[in-house]
């Protein structure tokens, strides 16, 4: 066994994952966003993950 652990791909995404529109709107706007996207119930910033990515890349 190598002891490298994979993350999950929910957690991955749990710092962009919002309960409110308001809420991921608010953090669009911290990281350069104009938009917010709807994932699986949840909200998250900007208008979709590719979006998104790139801009906590710059950050």
């Amino acid at each position: 066994m190598s002891g490298l652990v994979m993350p999950d791909p929910a957690l991955a995404h749990s710092k962009g994952l919002y309960a409110t529109e308001a809420e991921a709107r608010e953090r669009a706007e911290q990281i350069g966003c104009k938009a917010v996207h709807e994932n699986n119930g949840r909200w998250m910033p900007c208008a979709d993950e590719r979006e998104l990515h790139q801009q906590l890349r710059q950050q």
